[in-house]
């Protein structure tokens, strides 16, 4: 097997098309195509379902997937051995977690390897689920519900693998003596409106702002409801700007997602997020 041919496979499965592996890898699409037809001639397998709607994974491909990245991170790190080059962990995260969460994360790696060098990247879900499928990430932080990744709603890409690193709280609240409708929501697909869609269901009048701290903000000055993540909040509770409202809603989990098979190179990562 032939390392371009592996970043390519992975590419593929990342993204779904070829054309879009090979805009990520910055070559032509037909290049990209016959790295895929090559592997596939080496291993004597069909790695991808050729469809209409884009390349689907067959399980040996879903197979080689767990381990192929795993072989790229391998060569990577005997490459590092030989140049002396320093490691460089890519994190993703959601743009609220980014602010709030992440720094701790970024300091504690920092104090357990000062050798590593990261970098952090703030994305939408979507972006950040495929850039860690095709190998540009080493892993994202998101917000997710249930046992498995995608249970807030989206659909997330084949071989993915998480950590659950803690819990964030949901609280529906309102300004004193303020309206309790409309139900102040985020744009559709961010993570607070698809639990506040979960907990609330059709039935309830919504009006769609453009940010968890827009909601805040209307909800502070008496013109509606809003569900809101609890790092969202800040002094709000405490100062009485804002009142909790008794309303059942699941917490959501803090979850860090990688490409299955990395674990080895990740450790550290995962180290610091867990601690």
């Amino acid at each position: 097997m032939d390392l371009r041919q592996l970043r390519g496979f992975v590419a593929v499965a990342g993204t779904g098309t070829v054309t879009g592996a090979a805009n990520a890898l910055g070559l032509a699409p037909a290049s990209v195509s016959e790295q895929v037809r090559r592997l596939e001639g080496s291993l004597g397998v069909a790695l991808f379902e050729r469809t209409p709607q884009g390349m689907r994974l067959t399980d040996s491909g879903a197979a080689l997937l767990t381990r192929a990245q795993g072989l790229l991170d391998h060569a990577e790190e005997v490459r590092r051995a030989v140049t002396g080059r320093r490691r460089r962990v890519r994190l993703g995260a959601l743009e609220m977690l980014a602010a709030v969460r992440l720094p701790a994360v970024v300091r504690r790696l920092s104090e357990r390897r000062p050798d590593l060098d990261v970098d952090v990247r703030s994305l939408m879900r979507q972006d950040l689920l495929a850039q860690v499928s095709r190998g540009d990430l080493d892993a994202a932080l998101l917000l997710d519900l249930g046992p498995r990744i995608g249970g807030l709603g989206f659909t997330p890409p084949a071989g993915m693998d998480f950590l659950d690193v803690g819990e964030v709280a949901l609280q529906l609240v309102v300004a004193p003596g303020g309206e309790r409708e409309p139900l102040l929501v985020s744009p559709s697909g961010c993570s607070i409106r698809l639990a506040t869609d979960q907990a609330f269901g059709p039935g309830v009048p919504r009006r769609e702002l453009t940010s968890i701290a827009t909601a805040r903000e209307w909800a502070r000055q008496g013109l509606g409801q809003a569900l809101l993540p609890d790092f969202a909040l800040g002094s709000d509770l405490d100062s009485g700007a804002l009142v909790a409202l008794d309303h059942p809603a699941s917490a959501l989990a803090l979850r860090l997602v990688w490409l299955r098979g990395r674990e080895e190179s990740l450790r550290d990562v995962l180290y610091a997020m867990s601690a």
